[in-house]
């Protein structure tokens, strides 16, 4: 198997699902190769600058001719998706393609590229693949509507490293609040925080909106990136996780914390109505200060329970495989 991908080293969920989708591959022992913008020399992206632009796609190209691969998967749609893609177009090769994120709502956000003109792109960008796969049910009705074709949805999962065993530890004070993930303009984390003189609200992650953050909600905890087993902890020491993103098309940490046993607030849209089972492992709601507070009545044991049974690395392969091979 072969992906090609525009992120991989950064940390963010694209990138989570290729190094899990490695680490199963290879523990099965078989021949994955992870192609990627550290690969070759690359520049940060103007407005994102966590995504590495690869400034040598002749390199991509010449790689490709000598590997020679029955066939691939794109795994992304910039530079190193795109001339991934015209090489199997010329030497009429097969490949799959993944809608990892909203690109349409994020380039309307900072640069009021209409989303029309993105949606163009991006469904002529996977209209040659054999299948593309997207995260959620959701979110395949969504690109159905917007005449995408051969939609599959794929699954994710939690690693055991990001599982803690620590029970839930319980507080009387004020109502503790976890966010986790890119700290950027598009996860909407101002409507969290300005709740921070009623919950005590801990951010982890770091991103280009961060400092404005820190700025302008002085009561907020700042951790930084936090990663496996301490990250896990940092789950059960807090009582509830709040996801106001609106654009994101899964959300990865949703199922980390409700896999730590933290229900998880967030609104009605793509993303948690896919992920949150609504009254048992969290609350949908058009305002989020209502989902934070109908969380506090759910169990933290059954919803661990409930999300480990879910949600696999392992199934998510399969799926990968199963329509990779096909």
């Amino acid at each position: 198997m072969i992906i090609v991908t525009d992120t991989f080293e950064q940390t963010n969920g694209v990138s989570t699902t290729y190094k899990n989708i490695k680490r199963i591959a290879r523990s099965r022992d078989l021949n994955f190769k992870v192609i990627h913008p550290s690969l070759f020399k690359w520049i940060p992206m103007p407005f994102y600058p966590e995504i590495q632009l690869a400034t040598q796609p002749c390199r991509l190209w010449r790689l490709l001719n000598r590997i020679n691969p029955p066939q691939l998967h794109i795994a992304t749609e910039g530079i190193l998706g795109a001339v991934a893609r015209a090489w199997c177009k010329r030497n009429k090769k097969p490949f799959t393609s993944s809608y990892h994120t909203q690109f349409p709502e994020y380039l309307n956000v900072y640069l009021r590229i209409p989303l029309s003109w993105t949606y163009a792109y991006l469904r002529r960008f996977h209209a040659p693949a054999k299948t593309t796969f997207v995260t959620t049910e959701t979110m395949r009705q969504k690109l159905s509507e917007r005449g995408f074709k051969h939609l599959t949805v794929w699954t994710r999962g939690v690693s055991d490293q990001l599982k803690s065993e620590k029970m839930h530890q319980q507080t009387n004070g004020k109502l503790r609040v976890l966010n986790v993930g890119r700290v950027s303009k598009e996860k909407n984390l101002d409507v969290l925080c300005a709740y921070e003189n009623e919950f005590e609200i801990s951010i982890v992650g770091d991103g280009p909106h961060l400092e404005t953050l820190k700025k302008k909600y002085k009561k907020v905890n700042y951790l930084g990136y936090k990663f496996g087993k301490e990250l896990a902890d940092i789950y059960t020491q807090h009582d509830i996780f709040a996801f106001p993103s609106r654009t994101d098309t899964f959300g990865i940490v949703m199922i980390e914390a409700m896999c730590n046993g933290l229900p998880v607030a967030g609104y009605n849209v793509a993303g948690p109505i896919d992920v949150v089972e609504h009254g048992v492992t969290g609350y949908i709601n058009d305002d989020l200060h209502s989902a934070i507070v109908d969380c506090k009545q759910l169990d933290h044991q059954n919803i661990k329970q409930t999300a480990r049974k879910k949600w696999s690395w392992a199934n998510c392969f399969d799926i990968f495989s199963r329509h990779f091979h096909a």
